[in-house]
């Protein structure tokens, strides 16, 4: 039981070292997959306005092309109910197709007015769009250039990170489920990302507070699996003093 519950320990600080190696690599690459993501996030963002205004610059032409028939339209009525002012027999059949032909210049009039209103909104969004797009070319170099930085720094340590997410999975394979849920649960809770820590100068080597001696023994021991009674870390290991000569 001793040993297996030692074993347990071992394996535990040994996921947490090459875990803390991973930390650390993505500590040295900073912010930069993160500005990454917010300058591709950006772009999409771009890239879904820029579309919009197409659509909507495509509605107008339609609405246009529509309001254009409407005035032919309204111009083929206008030829007819001249066409028939020359055969009415009375002054009443004439004013009644007189005040026809002035509807139908009325609707034209407003069609034109739709048009060059269509027109207008037609070049604000295309200055629009010449401003996005504007906007999109210079976030598309600030992320070719990001990405080019990242893509050196994943280079560089693309074969520990490799080697170490390796051994990792071998460690895991060594630790009970139930355990390695509480080390993750443990491991996201904590700001610098240690769920197993050792006992160093008789305090806890996550939060720093004091461990007592008789707790310090059991810990050694590795007979059970203790916590920090402090930070719920899990104490695996007492670290040895040195001893002055």
């Amino acid at each position: 039981m001793e040993s297996t519950v030692a074993s347990k320990l071992d394996a535990l600080l040994r996921l947490q070292s090459l875990d803390s190696q991973l930390d650390e690599i993505l500590r040295v690459r900073g912010d930069l997959p993160e500005e990454v993501r917010d300058l591709e996030d950006e772009i999409a963002g771009y890239q879904v306005r820029v579309s919009k205004f197409d659509e909507e610059i495509a509605d107008l032409h339609q609405n246009i092309a529509n309001r254009k028939q409407a005035i032919k339209d309204a111009e083929k009525l206008i030829k007819k109910y001249e066409e028939q002012q020359e055969n009415v027999r009375n002054n009443r059949e004439f004013d009644a197709i007189t005040k026809e032909v002035e509807l139908q210049k009325l609707e034209i009039q407003i069609q034109e007015k739709k048009i060059r209103e269509a027109n207008f909104q037609i070049e604000q969004k295309n200055t629009d769009i010449q401003e996005t797009k504007s906007k999109l070319s210079e976030r598309q170099k600030d992320l070719d250039t990001k990405n080019g930085e990242l893509q050196v720094m994943v280079q560089e340590s693309e074969e520990d990170e490799r080697k170490l997410n390796a051994a990792k999975e071998e460690a895991k394979q060594h630790i009970e489920e139930r355990l390695l849920m509480a080390y993750n649960r443990i491991r996201k809770n904590v700001r610098n990302g240690l769920a197993v820590v050792a006992v160093k100068r008789d305090a806890c080597g996550g939060c720093f507070n004091t461990v007592p001696p008789q707790r310090q023994s059991d810990i050694a021991s590795k007979k059970k699996i203790i916590v920090c009674e402090h930070c719920g870390r899990v104490l695996a290991d007492v670290e040895q003093k040195a001893v002055v000569a």
